[in-house]
């Protein structure tokens, strides 16, 4: 473990933010079941309380632990994760309801940036939500990053530039795509070929 990472996840596991890079844009992480931690990160980014916060794990066994899936929910996070898609899964008990606005579903982030996973093997789950104050462009370098997220995160993570487009969401149990992003083609062909009329 480089110490750059071990210093990030230390952070996180003193309550602290962190800012990582993935295939997309810069986020900004945080202890994703504490909820002292997940409202550090919406008073960090000036995001309303009523907008969920997604988190982000190193692979979709680890993610099991934290919500519960039907088998199509779980064959669709195999086949697209890790990768710059979000997908909005029932959570468990463990997850604060801080993190996902009182609502029962939570987006579940597997990032294919190997420095996002070298923090998330160390310390996960972590807050996945972009590295900016809400209203404004998402950072694709550090030089980007808002003043009020550079102050606010313990340890800035650079992992160079990133793909600059924010994940796709996809609600699999519901058959849609809530927000567009990389691979939604991909993702819209699963969902028509993979249907939902076959036993669950």
């Amino acid at each position: 473990m480089t110490e750059p990472i071990e210093r990030a996840a230390n952070a996180i596991r003193d309550g602290e933010l962190v800012v990582y890079p993935t295939e997309t844009v810069y986020g900004l992480g945080a202890d994703a079941l504490s909820e002292t931690a997940v409202e550090r990160v919406f008073e960090a980014k000036g995001r309303s309380r009523d907008k969920p916060v997604s988190l982000g794990v190193p692979d979709v066994e680890s993610a099991l632990a934290y919500v519960r899936v039907t088998d199509r929910e779980e064959r669709f996070m195999r086949e697209f994760l890790p990768g710059p898609v979000t997908v909005l899964c029932e959570k468990r008990e463990a997850v604060p309801d801080a993190l996902t606005s009182g609502r029962s579903r939570v987006g579940v982030r597997v990032p294919d940036h190997e420095v996002a996973l070298a923090l998330l093997r160390e310390v996960a789950p972590v807050t996945a939500t972009s590295a900016n104050v809400s209203g404004r462009p998402s950072a694709t370098r550090p030089a980007d990053l808002d003043s009020e997220i550079r102050d606010a995160a313990a340890v800035v993570l650079d992992g160079g530039e990133t793909g600059g487009t924010g994940s796709t969401v996809v609600n699999v149990e519901a058959e849609t795509i809530v927000r567009e992003g990389p691979n939604a083609d991909e993702v819209r062909s699963w969902l028509d070929a993979n249907d939902g009329s076959e036993a669950q």
